[in-house]
């Protein structure tokens, strides 16, 4: 039985059996209970959480529950933990559904903070994630992923830029031509003969100042980190890397593609004009992809020549398989906008990479999982 036949299994004994048999217990659930429920469910976040009932000391308590209420933290959109833990206390519903008898069996705000700190060094969230894409493309081949970034604004003071004001602003200046030499082109060398683990641990991790120029031309600046993410033809989630906001994405194209390439299979590539460096085409054809990046016009002749050469294929009404391609990228920026909403990617309270990349994959993982259950409905 293929996984899509043991997920719509699944959801017919969540939607006839488990949620009938919780409101006898418990009183009718609302929707987003419901919702909770199903995520849950999917996931199965306990299952990765470990236990050894014969290791010595004191065996760690109610980590399952712990980490079941971090993610109806994100499915109820809650900002800080002291307001899970506050609608825990006083609602019974959601305390059962997240595994506690009773009000006094609620931890104190520092049992899930050590908890957090726990699922930080095990990466459990990105665990969890990885294992469900595997387990939904196993045996399947993915159309297309597209490859971006979106800015995640931090509340931690940003790294300090060496060097005087002038100099960091000619470095600014030069920013788009740091393709063709420098250090983001060594580091793109390097990637190619690297494993995907090493590539991501050199990548720059640290809070600082990022700018990203959107489609109508307007620079936005921003203090925090920058997320990197694969997003498959049924926006979906497929990979993600958290970097420093300033990193620029095509030094992250080739560890986000190689990060995909180990859960799924798939046939292209799809990246805007920041990606569009030799490097990036050669490494994604060397994983059998067909790479189809937005051309860059690095001069004002280019710019010309590109310009003109869109006006012939419109006068002509010429279409071309790769621009038809190219016009399936929209489930990224509608990741972005939902992930940032609805699923903890705008009030960011940790501090430090590991914690807020922690913080975006439970986020990522339940945005996964409803999604899942939304393709089924």
């Amino acid at each position: 039985m293929s996984f899509r036949n043991k997920l719509s299994q699944m959801w017919f004994n969540i939607q006839y059996r488990l949620f009938p048999f919780l409101e006898q217990q418990i009183g009718d659930l609302s929707e987003e209970y419901k919702t909770l429920i199903s995520v849950l469910e999917l996931v199965r976040i306990e299952n990765f959480i470990p236990y050894d009932p014969f290791s010595n000391g004191r065996p760690p308590k109610d980590r399952t529950r712990i980490a079941r209420a971090f993610i109806a933290k994100i499915v109820l959109k809650l900002t800080y933990t002291k307001q899970i833990i506050s609608l825990l206390e006083s609602d019974s519903q959601l305390r059962i559904i997240c595994g506690w008898e009773n009000e006094s069996k609620i931890p104190h705000k520092s049992k899930f903070s050590r908890a957090f700190k726990e699922f930080v060094s095990s990466n459990l969230p990105e665990r969890v994630h990885q294992a469900l894409i595997s387990e939904v493309y196993k045996d399947q081949i993915i159309g297309h992923i597209v490859n971006d970034s979106t800015s995640l604004i931090g509340r931690e003071k940003p790294l300090k830029k060496k060097g005087t004001r002038k100099e960091r602003k000619n470095e600014a200046n030069k920013r788009h031509y740091r393709e063709k030499t420098g250090k983001a082109l060594n580091r793109r060398k390097k990637q190619i003969s690297q494993t995907t683990e090493e590539m991501i641990a050199e990548l720059p991790s640290k809070c600082d100042m990022g700018m990203k120029i959107n489609a109508q031309g307007i620079a936005t600046v921003w203090k925090g980190y920058k997320l990197h993410v694969g997003i498959d033809d049924a926006c979906i989630p497929i990979s993600a890397i958290l970097t420093s906001a300033s990193v620029n994405d095509c030094e992250v194209a080739i560890p986000l593609m190689a990060k995909s390439n180990k859960i799924a299979v798939n046939l292209y590539d799809l990246m805007d004009s920041a990606y569009d460096v030799p490097e990036i085409k050669e490494y994604s054809i060397s994983l059998g992809h067909v790479p189809i990046i937005d051309f860059h016009a690095r001069s004002k002749k280019q710019k010309a020549e590109k310009n003109e050469e869109k006006n012939k294929r419109r006068l002509l009404n010429l279409p071309i398989v790769e621009d038809e391609r190219y016009k399936e990228r929209f489930p990224k920026e509608r990741f972005n906008s939902l992930f940032k909403e609805y699923y903890g990617g705008k009030c960011i309270q940790y501090k430090g990479h590991a914690k807020v990349f922690c913080h975006a994959m439970f986020g990522v993982l339940a945005y996964t999982a409803k999604t899942l259950i939304c393709l089924i409905n």
